[in-house]
This record gives C-alpha cells, sequence and structure tokens, in this order.
C-alpha cells in the first residue's frame, strides 16, 4: 500500500508482535496496544505455561519407565507442584519482556492499555492515566480469544479451573476431572495423569481428539487407559459446583464424576466484544470471529485481522503467520497467501501427536487418489532402545505423482520430527525423494525414510 507510514496494531500475542517486527523491518512506524502482557495469552497463560508444566510431567513418565532401561531409583519421583508453576510462571514473564525487548529495539512503541476501533485508521486507548487516539493508515487487530465458560459450571479459580487459572495451585490434584477431549483437555489430562493425578477425561464424542487422525485418537486414548486414566466416552457434562474441597460433575446422563478439582476445557470464545468492529464495518461470523481472507484482510479496507479472534486455526504459528502476511500485503512486500494445507501441528500429549498437510480425512472427503503407509514405531530400532511401545509415522502421497501430501507422527518429540515431513509437503517434494535422503541409524527419523520407501511404485 503505497504512502503507508503508521501501522497500530490491537493485542501483543504472536499474530499482533510478529506483526509489528516485520513491519518496523520494511519501514513502518508501528504502535502496539496491549492490555494484558506482550505475548498475550500464548505466552502467559496457554501455550507457554502448558508446556512448560507438560516438560514436566514427561520427565516424570519418562522415570516411570526407566526400570525396563535397567535403572534402579532410590524412591518414587514426585514433582513439587508449587515449584514447578513458579517455574512456569517465571518462564512465561521472561519470554513476555523478551518480547517487549525486542519490539523496543525494533522502535516499535507499545501502550498499555485497553483499545477499541474507531473507525478505520483510528484507535481509541484507554490506560491506567488516561486517553489517547492513535491514528494510523492501517489497524491490525490481533486480540486472541478466552476460554468458554457455561452459566452451569462457573470457575471459582481454586477448585474448578480454566486452563489458564491451574498455575495457581500449589499441590497435585487428588483427582482432576477434565471436561473436555479436545486438544486442550487431551493435553492436560495427559500432563495431570504424569504429574501423579487421579484423571477423569469427560468427552462427549465417541472418543478422545474426535477431530484428529483416528489411528492417532485410538493410540492416545489406549495410552490414557493403560496409565490408569478413567475416559468417559459418549458422556456430556451438565453442570460442575463444588461442595468444600470436592468438584461434582453431573453428566446430562444423571451420572455424578466427584473429584478434588475439575479443569474445564469447553473450547474459545473470540475477544472481539467490546472493540467497536461491527461499528467501523468489519464482519463477524455467528461466533464473533473477525472474518479474514488469505492475506488477513478483513471487510475492510485498511483493516487486517490475525490470530485466534480470526478462527481460522487456533495454532500461535497461524497467528504469527497470519501477521507477518498482513503486514507484507500492506506494505508492498513478497506475500505468500496462507496455505491451511501447509500447517504442521502437534498435540503435546505423551506420547505427542503432530500432523501436517492433508489429512485421511479430507482425502477421504475430497475422493482424491492417495496412498498412504503406516509404520509402528515398535518396529524402529531406535525406539526399541529407548524402550518405546507405542507410536507410528504415517505418510500420504498423491498417486500417480507420488508426491508428499500429508503426514502424522505420533510418538515422543513428535513435533520435532514432522519438520521433515512438512519440509517435504511444502516443497512437493516425492516419496522417492524423501526415501533417498540420508538419515542417522539408528534414529526415528529413519521411519519417516522407510514410510516413504514403502509408497515407492516402480515406473
Amino acid at each position: 500500500m503505497v504512502g503507508v507510514t503508521h501501522v497500530a496494531i490491537i493485542g501483543g500475542g504472536p499474530g499482533g508482535y510478529e506483526a509489528a517486527l516485520v513491519a518496523a523491518r520494511l519501514g513502518a512506524e508501528v504502535t502496539v496496544v496491549e492490555r494484558d502482557g506482550l505475548g498475550g495469552s500464548t505466552v502467559l497463560t496457554d501455550c507457554v505455561p502448558s508446556k512448560t508444566l507438560i516438560a514436566t510431567s514427561d520427565v516424570l513418565t519418562e522415570v516411570a519407565g526407566s526400570a525396563e532401561l535397567g535403572v534402579q531409583l532410590p524412591s518414587a519421583v514426585r514433582a513439587d507442584l508449587a515449584a514447578v508453576n513458579r517455574r512456569v510462571l517465571g518462564l512465561a514473564g521472561a519470554q513476555s519482556r523478551d518480547i517487549a525487548a525486542r519490539l523496543a529495539a525494533s522502535g516499535v512503541r507499545t501502550i498499555d492499555g485497553r483499545a477499541r476501533l474507531d473507525g478505520p485508521g483510528r484507535v481509541q486507548v484507554e490506560t491506567s492515566s488516561g486517553s489517547e487516539t492513535v491514528t494510523a493508515d492501517a489497524v491490525l487487530v490481533a486480540t486472541g480469544a478466552h476460554p468458554r465458560v457455561i452459566g452451569t459450571a462457573q470457575p471459582d479459580g481454586e477448585r474448578i479451573l480454566t486452563w489458564e487459572q491451574v498455575y495457581a495451585l500449589q499441590e497435585i490434584p487428588e483427582h482432576m476431572v477434565v471436561v473436555g477431549s479436545g486438544v486442550t483437555g487431551a493435553e492436560f489430562a495427559s500432563a495431570y495423569n504424569g504429574l501423579g493425578s487421579r484423571v477423569t477425561l469427560v468427552s462427549s464424542r465417541d472418543r478422545v481428539l474426535p477431530g484428529e487422525d483416528a489411528d492417532a485418537a485410538d493410540t492416545i486414548e489406549e495410552v490414557f487407559r493403560s496409565r490408569g486414566m478413567t475416559v468417559l466416552g459418549h458422556s456430556r457434562m451438565d453442570s460442575v459446583t463444588r461442595s468444600g474441597d470436592t468438584v461434582v460433575v453431573t453428566l446430562t446422563d444423571g451420572r455424578v464424576v466427584e473429584g478434588s478439582h475439575c479443569l474445564l476445557a469447553l473450547g474459545s470464545i473470540p475477544n472481539t466484544a467490546d472493540l467497536g468492529l461491527a461499528e467501523s464495518g468489519v464482519l463477524l461470523d455467528d461466533g464473533g470471529f473477525v472474518k479474514v481472507d488469505r492475506v488477513s484482510r478483513t471487510s475492510v479496507p485498511g483493516v487486517y485481522a490475525a490470530g485466534d479472534c480470526t478462527g481460522v486455526l487456533m495454532l500461535a504459528s497461524v497467528a504469527a503467520q497470519q501477521g507477518r502476511i498482513a503486514m507484507a500485503h500492506l506494505l508492498g512486500d513478497a506475500v505468500h497467501p496462507l496455505d491451511l494445507q501447509q500447517v504442521s501441528s502437534n498435540i503435546f500429549t505423551s506420547p505427542e501427536i503432530a500432523t501436517v498437510g492433508l489429512s485421511q480425512r479430507a482425502i477421504d472427503d475430497s475422493g482424491l487418489q492417495a496412498d498412504v503407509a503406516m509404520l509402528p514405531l515398535t518396529a524402529n530400532p531406535r525406539a526399541k532402545m529407548q524402550g518405546l511401545h507405542e507410536g507410528f509415522v504415517k505418510l500420504f502421497s498423491r498417486r500417480g505423482t507420488g508426491t508428499v501430501i500429508g503426514g502424522v507422527v505420533v510418538g515422543p518429540k513428535a513435533s520435532e520430527l514432522i519438520h521433515v515431513v512438512s519440509l517435504a509437503v511444502s516443497a512437493t517434494l516425492t516419496v522417492d525423494q524423501v526415501a533417498n535422503a540420508f538419515t542417522v541409524y539408528p534414529s526415528l527419523s529413519g521411519s519417516v525414510a522407510e514410510a516413504a520407501r514403502r509408497l515407492h511404485r516402480p515406473s
């Protein structure tokens, strides 16, 4: 956009701060308004804290299985949850400060306050010391989302909790009831199970992680049950109440589950209320999410949006990419519109589930002719050495061309292993090209190459 000199960004999470860095690098004057702290919920209350908590849980899970490797422990190993949560919040705060330092070093102005769009190019900001109007050539809305709650299950921050409130806990819950079996619910159920809590997972669907690869979801549910977790399928929560130190989760069929704590993982609501969006002409969908195109434009020229407030794909990596794309488009740099078929994602259960590209469901729904190869990690020599008993590598290739179009990895650090499949998808590599690239022996990545070899079709 010719003549753009000032960009105002509402929200300092991944979508906002990454956009700010790009805009500053491209020569724009940038102002970021953030009400809760730079990094947003991703850094302060969601992704960074939860994955830090999960890291401790993963260590305990590894220790629990170390006897198979010949390791003798003098006594039971247990986490000090108060110390864990202090570390969690300390790391979140440190990362927020790092982001603030990066923005400052890039010449970005930040305002601690609550912003509201007052028509295209005008942002009204309320701060602790008064109000200010920021006039800009373009505005990016990157306000994120917050946990959904319902009237019959109100969090109290002590025993009935959202995922943003669990870091105040000082002791490992005796019995954590997790309501919701999507990504957030599955991750926290896995984490508290690893930390030593008795866990009951309440799922309204037929299986855990209903939106994920069926083989991966089945594997995780089997692991959950084998580790002592109670998984209640086809069980919809009606209400959650507290009686002293006990929480009572009542299901719609009349069954009752009692625990010491309840974690509500009921989805997210976009932070788009009271922002002046509708009044400024910005279109929202029925769920309150901002409607955007593949370069992050809203219905109003000069107003862009990125991240969870758009509901496109609620991942920090997608938010950051949306923000970068928005600034590239706005400021005349090379633009690559968002392609959801190239997004890699990870579920930080134990074991992890990583995916990229087309899923089996998408392939089936589209009628695309594809081949699939799936290898259990139990056949991998490195996995045997590490005592791994669950997990697999699965690759999808387009029939005829052999191009890699998707993949699934279930295993420890799947979030790292998926990158090679992500490269194959983004670069449209063939299974033969993947198979012919050298892998270390022994390594878990060897299973990716082996899956590719099994998809080879003689010419």
